[in-house]
């Protein structure tokens, strides 16, 4: 890792915090409300279409995931479902958005000690009320110098977070669980990337990508980063 890095960010979700696994649990519960129609795996296939087919509109996260599990049950129902099971996806989304926030192992004491030495940055996608709901109930706010709530993370999405810190792409470096969101767009401005993956992702952010780089890193654990930073 060079020794210029100025700003360190990192991703939020499935990064600082437990996520992903409580969205799948929500669908868990989706597919058993609509067992006597499809099958779970079915469900979850039709789910995801309806997903990405409004990315474009709704973003992501929770409120987005609702819409969507609302669209996919009528779909499903033939639109003759009743406001019963609609009520009990809007409770399921309600719960979801409620739900507590598990930080990571690690993180709190990888962020101490390298507060102070760098500029700390957070760098999530996802709906900007949950996403801050998030950050002040993990108690990790008091770390960062900056909080950056990104409709997407693609390359100008990057380059733009860039601008409004001051930094440029050979001094920064990107922490995250997605090789699609957090390292190739970083990398391909110029800038680091330590991917550190979780054991569950989202069929969204999966890539088959090789990266051969060497502004890439692969770390097991986020502390890991302070030997890669030493």
């Amino acid at each position: 890792m060079r020794k210029d890095i100025e700003v360190i960010a990192f991703d939020a979700d499935d990064t600082l915090w437990i996520n992903e696994p409580k969205f799948r649990e929500t669908e868990e519960k989706f597919c058993q409300l609509l067992k006597d129609h499809l099958p779970a795996e079915t469900v979850s296939a039709e789910l995801y279409k309806t997903e990405t087919a409004n990315m474009a509109l709704y973003g992501y996260g929770a409120k987005a995931f609702v819409l969507s599990m609302i669209e996919t049950l009528l779909r499903i129902t033939d639109h003759r479902t009743g406001a019963e099971l609609v009520q009990k996806v809007i409770a399921m989304g309600k719960e979801l958005l409620q739900q507590p926030v598990e930080v990571l192992d690690g993180v709190k004491e990888v962020l101490i000690q390298l507060n102070g030495n760098y500029r700390l940055v957070v760098a999530t996608k996802g709906d900007l009320l949950d996403q801050e709901r998030k950050l002040l109930h993990s108690g990790l706010e008091e770390h960062f110098h900056h909080i950056e709530i990104m409709s997407d993370k693609q390359t100008d999405n990057y380059r733009k977070l860039l601008k409004n810190i001051g930094c440029q792409p050979e001094h920064f470096l990107m922490v995250g669980n997605s090789l699609k969101s957090d390292v190739l767009p970083v990398l391909e401005l110029g800038g680091y990337a330590v991917h550190i993956p979780f054991h569950v992702t989202w069929a969204f952010e999966e890539v088959e990508n090789t990266i051969d780089s060497p502004r890439f890193l692969e770390a097991k654990h986020i502390s890991e980063l302070l030997t890669m930073l030493a």
